[in-house]
């Protein structure tokens, strides 16, 4: 989930050979390379992993850190983490898409596609709009909320269904009224997974894989399975600190309490495949990608505009990327593409225990989109 907001609220160098990227020495002066070095070792998280496309096209890996404590393993490049909200973007791609079919309206209640579900104090469904769930301005209180996902690890092992995840917002009183203003809620996204499968009359992960990472071309990205825990493919591993303050293990983790909001898993470079084949009009209809992109300000971070599941935010040099970015016990991932074809993601081994620290995972972005 933007689990700084979860979180708040709770949720190598390279060179293209053959088209694909190699790790390479970094030179010393590689100003990602420098600020990777600096979100890593006391203080900041054991390991880090970024993948930047720059204007010629060319792709490099990037790392810095340990990729493992116990046994001091390097961080493998291109490795796969836990994407947290960035999974928000791929759901709100599948509802733009069935927006495109006729089959979903934006401007239509909740309550028309899951009559009655959505009820509770000053809650009613059939107030809120899809728009407003995809935008976060529907006044639903955010179940990370009342989740301990950040303190005691009681969830590391445990499943959730998705409606135990709604039931736990609505037993709590609407924020504000629908379209007031803008605020944070992983609850939206589990409604809007829950419209998904209403509509389409098939499971959530089915879905995204089918219409999303499939047309995307996406190899190293996917929506784990029930009581999977476990990460498929190479990765870090990731930690988050215990009451001591010491790093835990929790790469092993059961990512069920996020589902729609922030469950999926990616490597960094499919990442960027996936909001560069977004911004370039090739996972939705013009008219669809021109509502996603209408955004509202954001409180994120600076300058932050959230759309229909996409974030824009000014660049040092000018102009403006998109992405989103996610948090989860382990992992915070933030990237951006732009519209010239520049992109990078980055990915850090355990959440940032401070703004300060997020906030320079955030810089690294900017630096490699404008260095």
């Amino acid at each position: 989930m933007s689990l700084r907001h979860v979180a708040a609220a709770v949720l190598t160098t390279g060179a293209l050979v053959a088209g694909v990227a190699q790790p390479v020495s970094a030179a010393p002066r590689d100003p990602v390379r420098q600020q990777l070095q600096q979100l890593v070792g006391p203080g900041g998280a054991p390991g880090a992993l970024a993948t930047v496309k720059g204007r010629d096209g060319r792709t490099r890996d990037l790392t810095a850190g340990v990729g493992d404590l116990r046994t001091g393993a390097r961080v493998p490049a291109g490795g796969q983490v836990r994407i947290g909200s960035n999974t928000k973007t791929f759901v709100a791609v599948a509802v733009l898409q069935l927006v495109a079919d006729k089959k979903v309206a934006l401007d239509t209640p909740v309550d028309t596609y899951l009559p009655g579900l959505v009820r509770g104090e000053r809650i009613d469904g059939r107030h809120i709009t899809v728009r407003q769930l995809l935008q976060h301005t529907s006044g639903l209180p955010n179940y990370t909320d009342h989740l301990d996902v950040d303190g005691s690890f009681a969830l590391q092992h445990t499943y959730m269904e998705p409606r135990e995840l709604l039931d736990l917002a609505l037993a709590h009183p609407a924020d504000f009224a629908p379209g007031a203003k803008w605020a944070y809620s992983n609850t939206n996204y589990v409604v809007a997974g829950l419209l998904i499968q209403k509509v389409t009359g098939r499971p959530l992960a089915e879905v995204l894989t089918e219409r999303v990472i499939r047309r995307a071309k996406l190899r190293h990205t996917y929506f784990p399975a029930v009581g999977e825990q476990g990460i498929r493919e190479r990765h870090p591993r990731g930690y988050h600190p215990d009451a001591a303050g010491k790093p835990r293990d929790v790469t092993t983790l059961d990512p069920s309490w996020g589902w729609a909001a922030g469950q999926m898993i990616a490597t960094p470079d499919d990442l960027n495949k996936f909001f560069g084949a977004l911004l370039a009009g090739r996972l939705l209809p013009a008219a669809q990608l021109k509502e996603m992109r209408t955004t509202v300000p954001a409180d994120m971070w600076p300058g932050a505009r959230y759309g229909l599941g996409v974030v824009s935010f000014p660049l040092s040099c000018g102009g403006v990327a998109w992405g989103h970015g996610g948090d989860i016990p382990g992992y915070e991932t933030r990237g951006g593409v732009t519209e010239d074809g520049r992109a990078a993601s980055v990915a850090v081994t355990s959440m940032p225990v401070d703004e300060e620290s997020a906030d320079k995972v955030l810089e690294t972005v900017d630096t490699a989109l404008c260095a």
